[in-house]
């Protein structure tokens, strides 16, 4: 699935829409998903999201401190993976903001999606100052040609979840609450870099990750028990997050990756990292020494939360 910009707009055939920012594409965000799906397929229509970056949030309240569960590349493999056949992201600006409803419904959805069917939450708002509701969804509907599905309050009730307790969960380092609202284990992608032969010099070699991104949502520092797929090979390891206090005086955040067993020259190649679980919070350690014993019982807390997950 391409990510689709204005340029691409031309490709979009007769689609059925839901709109949001959809960050995380969680449980709650899914059930959305699938039904715009199976909208799409019973009425022979293209499955499309509509999103906006940057979030709202950044640009209409000036709060560049919001970081998001998802890149765009994250979201869009989740959404491919749902069965969306288009995502649209649309740049979020202050001038789009102060686009009044019917300019949005007549010259984005309806002129440029194409839309014939409109999936949306009861309480969605659009238009400027957020003003016009799905009753007015509704009625331009009826003038333009398209239908409105409406996601009640009871449905989406029905899943207590939302992306900012997701957020929540991932700064407070809780993985088992983050990944059960998300229905998948949270990731971070990035590329190998070479770092400084630190985690060499203590039998523990690792992976230097580098996340292109800056607004990617970080979890709180501490070891993480990992997994990632690699050459087709599903490989385990521990990663930490931190700044390295016992050997290192820098007040930057690494992301450092030891995998389990394995051996081959990384450097270079984007990784996509899954969370499963925390092992503890990063500590700094009186000598070296200290600090490979407690990585040698990390290896073994893994190694004993591994096998425990395969019997599950």
């Amino acid at each position: 699935m391409k990510i689709k910009t204005a340029a691409d707009y031309k490709r979009i055939k007769n689609s059925v829409v839901t709109i949001g920012t959809f960050d995380g594409v969680h449980i709650g965000h899914q059930k959305i998903i699938n039904r715009l799906v199976h909208i799409a397929k019973t009425n022979e229509l293209q499955a499309l999201v509509l999103t906006f970056f940057p979030h709202p949030r950044m640009v209409v309240q000036n709060d560049s401190s919001i970081k998001l569960i998802n890149t765009i590349d994250e979201k869009a493999a989740q959404l491919q993976d749902l069965g969306v056949d288009h995502l649209v992201v649309k740049e979020f600006t202050k001038s789009f903001s102060r686009l009044t409803a019917l300019e949005y419904v007549r010259d984005i959805l309806v002129n440029k999606l194409k839309v014939k069917h409109i999936i949306v939450g009861y309480d969605h708002h659009f238009g400027r100052n957020r003003t016009a509701t799905i009753n007015d969804l509704i009625e331009y509907g009826k003038f333009y040609g398209f239908e409105v599905t409406q996601i009640d309050a009871q449905e989406v009730g029905d899943v207590a979840v939302s992306s900012t307790k997701i957020r929540t969960a991932l700064h407070e380092g809780d993985m088992n609450v983050a990944n059960k609202f998300l229905g998948y284990h949270f990731m971070l992608t990035g590329t190998v870099k070479s770092g400084k032969g630190l985690g060499s010099d203590l039998n523990f070699p690792t992976a230097n990750i580098h996340i292109e991104e800056p607004y990617k949502l970080v979890p709180k520092e501490g070891v993480y028990l990992v997994q990632s797929q690699i050459e087709g090979n599903q490989i385990f390891g521990m990663m930490n997050i931190g700044k390295n206090p016992t050997v290192s005086h820098e007040n930057k955040t690494h992301i450092e990756v030891h995998f389990f067993d394995f051996d081959a020259n990384l450097y270079g190649k984007t990784l996509k990292i899954e969370l499963l679980d925390r092992l503890r919070s990063e500590i700094k350690f009186p000598n070296i020494e200290a600090l490979k014993a407690q990585l040698e019982k990390d290896k073994t807390d893994a190694k004993q939360r591994i096998n425990l997950l395969s019997k599950i």
